[in-house]
């Protein structure tokens, strides 16, 4: 189970399912912290429910695989003479930030999607981001320096699965063994891929309905048991220094012809209905419906540009982390961009962002801003 078969499968492995979770991670990071550069589309509505479910689901798969390569070649580590040439002096020193980062990685991400930031006197994406960018660029190394290596381990590990010489057919002798069974390293790597398939099993159930069975869920609901607007939050109104409800919409100013105090009173016979998920960065997600005035008719209204990028505002101190937030032209443009009232057919509960919060297509739950107290048009 130290041999060079076992660590090729299980470093093929990784390397695709970092890669993966890279990308995706790429996805989420942007989303949050876009560039002048870019704007996550607002259509289709579940492309970033679908990229930062798969980011986490891959980071946590890789755990046990992780674990298991890093078991398989330690022995290894100690070879003697340690190096033997340039090439593999590269190739060892980028086993630390490759080895280093990914635990890095892996513990913290765990640790953010628990809620649990104690431990990390960071700023999360931040740390998360450049590590990640640190980790590809040691697995790039890695890769171009065991590319050969595995291959030639893959093609004998295939080779000797279907060797049915006389001489491979005579029975082997058995070793002794002391009250333990013997796991052969095709069984070691099934026992690794199963332990990250029940994992992933258990982390899609917080988003995947036929699977919530098995997840052991991190997201808190509100709302009455039963209610139709019992749906899960990860920010509560109380524990983000909202105070007292606040008592009137939003108003609207900025770059518009017709500011007003507040867009709901006259917008009541224009306000919509919209199917759009609620998806944190933590990679939870749940679909629900929404009504509330939708932002294209809203700029409309106010006599502002269509299309027009605007700033949303929270009744959250404004030191806090995504107090407000900007939304882009490609989201006010889309129909379904509300300030939304009501939540599965229910006045918003404080939780979720009463009196009006911001919902959008395809966009973060962090920059779905609640408890809005007023829109900027830029």
């Amino acid at each position: 189970m130290h041999d060079e078969w076992v660590a090729s499968v299980l470093g093929i492995t990784l390397g695709v399912a970092f890669t993966v979770c890279f990308l995706t991670g790429l996805v989420d990071y942007l989303a949050q912290h876009p560039p002048t550069w870019f704007h996550l589309p607002a259509r289709p509505v579940n492309l970033y429910r679908v990229t930062e479910g798969v980011h986490v689901v891959t980071g946590i798969a890789t755990i046990p695989l992780l674990l298991g390569k890093l078991w398989t070649v330690w022995p290894k580590l100690f070879a003697w003479p340690p190096i033997r040439n340039v090439a593999q002096a590269l190739e060892r020193l980028s086993l630390i930030p490759l080895v280093g980062g990914s635990l890095f990685l892996l513990i913290t991400g765990v640790a953010n999607i628990d809620y649990w930031y104690s431990p990390m006197p960071f700023f999360f994406p931040t740390a998360h981001f450049w590590t990640a960018w640190m980790v590809v660029g040691a697995l790039v190394i890695h890769i171009a320096a065991k590319a050969a290596t595995a291959s030639q381990a893959i093609a004998r590990g295939s080779e000797e699965a279907v060797d049915l010489t006389p001489e491979a057919t005579e029975p082997a002798p058995v070793p002794a063994m002391t009250g333990a069974t013997r796991l052969s390293r095709r069984g070691f790597v099934a026992t690794l891929f199963a332990t990250a398939g029940v994992l992933v099993l258990t982390v899609a159930g917080e988003t995947v309905a036929p699977l919530q069975r098995l997840a052991a869920s991190r997201r808190a609901t509100v709302g009455r048991p039963g209610a139709p607007a019992r749906q899960p939050v990860s920010g509560r109104g109380r524990g983000h220094d909202v105070g007292r409800r606040p008592r009137l919409p939003p108003g609207v100013s900025g770059r518009c012809a017709r500011p007003r105090t507040s867009p709901s009173p006259s917008c009541g016979p224009t306000q919509r209905d919209a199917g759009l998920p609620i998806t944190c960065v933590e990679g939870w997600s749940a679909a629900a419906s929404w009504r509330g005035v939708s932002m294209p008719v809203l700029l409309r209204i106010v006599g502002a540009v269509p299309g027009a990028s605007v700033r949303v505002e929270s009744l959250e101190d404004a030191g806090r982390l995504y107090s407000s937030s900007v939304v882009d032209g490609a989201h006010t443009s889309d129909p379904d961009t509300l300030l939304a009232l009501e939540l599965n057919g229910a006045v918003l509960d404080l939780d979720h962002g009463y009196p009006v919060r911001l919902i959008a297509p395809d966009r973060p739950g962090v920059l779905q801003t609640k408890w809005i107290t007023s829109v900027v048009v830029l």
